[in-house]
């Protein structure tokens, strides 16, 4: 089945106004960004508001720099507290329930070996993703915005070189679309294949709900290593399940939206995203 890329259109239009937000500044019209970028000022409003279901004028707050300070001041999730107060369940993900879990560290020694690694290519609001998984869920996703798709395999089939990987999108498909929000009919299965202590990272990772963010630091309190601040921000990055796992929501103290594997445009864009989802 050949691949609708309306989605990944549309994020390609935002990355380009993020990119026009950031020459013009902030108080940018909408007739000044759509020249921008060539478009009309009708056309570019209408696949904004289709992408991001706000219009681009109440958008625009989201795609600054200074959004990530604003989101710590306002939306900061202690993750101790999480749970109990009931963020990290039906807010996040758009009510979504994600089912996880972890290979065993002894499966994990043996990099893959024995396991077989459907993947295919998919549409996503965030550019072209690429989806891995097995039987038991999604144990990858990564974002082809800010790479080649080739880039993209070999970081993805690299992690667990033992693996045997055979193309095989249909099986996955279902999943995706409950991902991305196509579809709200069941829960998305994720399979973490991964160190010990990358799999606790993650795992505080999806205590943060969506449209919230906390810190680095706030993570290694949270899995009990409070002066693994720097190995918590490599296990971060290592999070092979963009988006699900949201590595996307660790910000710097200093409000800095820090590194992402796939690009900090499309972590400016999901956040933005998400934010806008959260108050429309």
């Amino acid at each position: 089945m050949p691949r609708d890329d309306t989605q990944s259109y549309h994020y390609h239009v935002m990355a380009r106004a993020i990119a026009a937000v950031d020459r013009l500044g902030p108080q940018a019209t909408l007739d000044e960004i759509a020249a921008e970028m060539g478009m009309s000022a009708a056309h570019f409003q209408r696949l904004f508001s289709q992408w991001a279901g706000v219009s681009p004028k109440r958008y625009q707050q989201y795609l600054t720099l200074s959004h990530a300070k604003a989101l710590l001041a306002q939306r900061f999730t202690t993750l101790e507290t999480a749970h109990a107060t009931g963020l990290s369940g039906g807010g996040r993900l758009h009510d979504l329930f994600l089912r996880w879990e972890a290979m065993s560290p002894g499966a994990f020694a043996r990099q893959g070996a024995g396991l077989t690694i459907r993947w295919g290519w998919f549409d996503s609001p965030f550019g072209p993703a690429l989806v891995m998984g097995t039987d038991k869920g999604i144990c990858g996703i990564a974002f082809a915005a800010d790479t080649t798709e080739e880039e993209a395999m070999q970081d993805l089939a690299g992690r667990w070189p033992g693996a045997h990987f055979t193309e095989d999108p249909e099986p996955l498909r279902p999943w995706v679309q409950a991902a991305f929000g196509a579809r709200q009919d069941g829960p998305v299965p994720l399979f973490l294949i991964g160190a010990p202590f990358q799999i606790k990272v993650w795992e505080a990772l999806m205590q943060i709900p969506s449209g919230h963010v906390t810190t680095y630091s706030e993570i290694a309190q949270a899995i009990d290593h409070p002066r693994a601040v720097r190995a918590v921000g490599t296990a971060v990055g290592r999070n092979p399940i963009s988006y699900l796992i949201p590595c996307h929501r660790a910000l710097r103290k200093s409000g800095g939206l820090g590194g992402y594997h796939w690009g900090l445009p499309v972590k400016r864009a999901i956040l933005a995203w998400e934010s806008a989802r959260l108050e429309a």
